[in-house]
């Protein structure tokens, strides 16, 4: 039996490095074959550098442990993580929510993550655009996701 899962709140530059491992945790459970792409400190630095400061990140608890996060600006998702034992439990769900503050959201995943297209297209996100990715730092073939207000 699991614990209560938090609301999403709004989280500061001190989770910093909680963020990073959830970012890690789920790209590397998804993405096996990216595994590794950066170290838990580069993911760090990201986190505290870009994240934190260019976006409005929030967060859901399960106790003490951060479970999923959001990073946000207006109309554009950056970062959206859950820990892979979290998936399929509304976290996800709960933060695309906190994200939706304008008429449009738009967003990139990868083509090949069909667990992560699955859940947008669940969530009224049209696939608008696929790249072939040799513009990503992974190389990896992206396909960008907008919602539009009333699209669900």
């Amino acid at each position: 039996m699991g614990f209560e899962l938090s609301q999403p709140v709004q989280l500061g530059g001190e989770f910093a490095d909680e963020a990073s491992r959830v970012l890690r945790a789920s790209f590397d459970d998804r993405l096996p074959s990216l595994a590794g792409l950066h170290t838990p400190e580069e993911d760090s630095w990201f986190f505290r550098n870009r994240v934190f400061r260019d976006c409005s990140v929030w967060g859901v608890f399960e106790r003490d442990l951060l479970v999923g996060i959001v990073a946000f600006r207006p109309a554009w998702i950056d970062q959206l993580y859950v820990l892979p034992t979290h998936q399929g439990r509304g976290v996800g769900a709960s933060l695309l929510n906190v994200a939706r503050t304008g008429a449009q959201l738009s967003l990139w995943t990868f083509q090949r993550n069909r667990g992560a297209r699955r859940f947008y297209e669940k969530h009224g996100f049209v696939a608008v655009q696929e790249t072939d990715g040799c513009r990503n730092e992974e190389r990896e073939p992206g396909v960008l996701y907008r919602w539009v207000k009333d699209s669900e």
